[in-house]
């Protein structure tokens, strides 16, 4: 861990903190400066980078990760919810090595999709049928192409600083987003939420709305919210989907299966797959029947890698063997305990920040102010940029955005580690947290 801590300024110790990166990690920057002969940045997903450069990683064993340089940290980036299972789990090992054994692309039907589908159908209440695709962002997409298709409507609602995919980002304008025709309204305001889906009337295909908002702070959405969006996309005939992409992991059911409330489609991803790229979409028989290849005018679904066998494989292993409905429930509670001592951590010392989030998926901000929806402030950014540099040099991998996520290798040890360094991150940043 930091001992020696300059406490002047943000901006100084920001620098400081970059300094301290820099020193700790030499091969990474030279692996960085490498990668940009060949890649934009040295980037070929934007969310891993960050300034002054990322970390590059050798290995992973456990909950822990190995960078270039030879630091082991304690890994709750957990790859943004789809590392549930850690980096070397031997059953989930195991399943990838049997299918790669028994050949790779067998392109056909094979002998383990009807299996995870079937699993997938089971745990959620949402699902009476399923179709895979290869990740998050081609479900959100196909489950949106559904809704247009099955409505003949046009309009797709999504809420301000939503994301739901790399061409589906809200946050801010993004040139490349899929050219739907969007309505966007605040995330958890009810009355804003009817008015509009009432306003856009028959226009409106669907709406897509994550439960928790993930990427943009673990922001819950209230039970009222989403008990708006049903009833009044009821009324108009729009379709609800329920991008559970995350929060599918946070009850054996899902999201929507512990507050009760059931969207016309879901879509999954992340962990889904046991690790390897997976993304899934599914709800209504009378929807999804629209993709049944038997039916005269079918609507088309391509994905050379949709059933892929080691997806396949390792998803069913998974959800059969270690991701069980009460290996959820255990997680999501130890979750729940690891948020209440960041609180904690926090309230002891009377410092402007929370934490937000459900279960095993937790975010913490600097503003004391309730948050409803997702907020762009210049200075907590900052702040939080200093926290990820201090963490980091102290050796907890989480996400820039503040984002800390759960795994099931995860052993009490590694969360009084966690806690140990953000006590020392509050209590050597003190005067710089306190201060607007």
């Amino acid at each position: 861990m930091n001992t020696v801590l300059k406490n002047v300024n943000l901006e100084t110790s920001y620098a400081e903190a970059e300094d301290n990166f820099k020193q700790r990690n030499p091969n990474s920057a030279a692996m960085h400066v490498s990668a940009s002969e060949v890649m934009p940045g040295g980037n070929t997903r934007t969310v891993l980078h960050y300034a002054p450069y990322p970390l590059t990683f050798s290995k992973g064993e456990g909950a822990h990760l190995y960078d270039a340089d030879g630091h082991k940290l304690v890994d709750f980036l957990g790859e943004y919810t789809a590392g549930i299972y850690g980096h070397s789990n031997p059953i989930i090992q195991s399943a990838i090595e049997t299918a790669v054994r028994d050949g790779i692309v067998l392109g056909g039907p094979n002998m383990m999709e009807a299996r995870l589908a079937r699993l997938l159908v089971e745990r959620f209440p949402a699902l009476d049928l399923i179709r895979f695709t290869n990740s998050g962002t081609e479900a959100n997409l196909m489950a949106i192409g559904a809704a247009r298709a099955f409505t003949g409507r046009s309009k797709v609602m999504a809420m301000e600083g939503g994301y739901h995919g790399g061409v589906l980002y809200f946050a801010s304008p993004s040139p490349i987003n899929a050219p739907f025709e969007m309505v966007l309204i605040p995330y958890n305001d009810p009355a804003v939420a009817r008015e509009v889906i009432k306003r856009e009337g028959d226009q409106l295909a669907c709406v897509i709305v994550e439960p928790m908002m993930g990427s943009s702070g673990c922001i819950p959405a209230s039970k009222e919210f989403l008990a708006t969006l049903r009833s009044a996309t009821i009324e108009t005939g729009t379709l609800l989907i329920f991008d559970e992409v995350m929060t599918s992991r946070l009850a054996p059911g899902g999201r929507h299966g512990d507050l009760e409330i059931l969207p016309d489609l879901i879509t999954l991803g992340k962990y889904l797959g046991g690790g390897v790229s997976f993304g899934a979409f599914g709800g209504r028989e009378d929807i999804m029947e629209g993709f049944n290849p038997k039916a005269d005018g079918a609507w088309p679904h391509a994905g050379t890698f949709n059933n892929n066998i080691m997806t396949m494989t390792a998803g069913v292993a998974g959800l059969t063997q270690l991701f069980t409905p009460e290996a959820c429930r255990q997680l999501n509670a130890k979750g729940d305990s690891f948020r209440r001592r960041l609180i904690n951590s926090i309230e002891t010392r009377s410092l402007p920040m929370q934490v937000s989030g459900i279960g095993s998926m937790n975010t913490i901000h600097f503003t004391d102010k309730p948050i409803l929806r997702p907020v762009n402030d210049p200075i907590a950014n900052r702040k939080r940029d200093l926290l990820h540099l201090d963490m980091l040099n102290s050796g907890v991998y989480h996400a820039r955005r503040g984002m800390l996520n759960l795994s099931l290798p995860m052993v009490d040890e590694d969360l009084d580690y966690a806690i140990g360094c953000f006590e020392e991150f509050l209590d050597s940043r003190a005067g710089i947290l306190a201060a607007d």
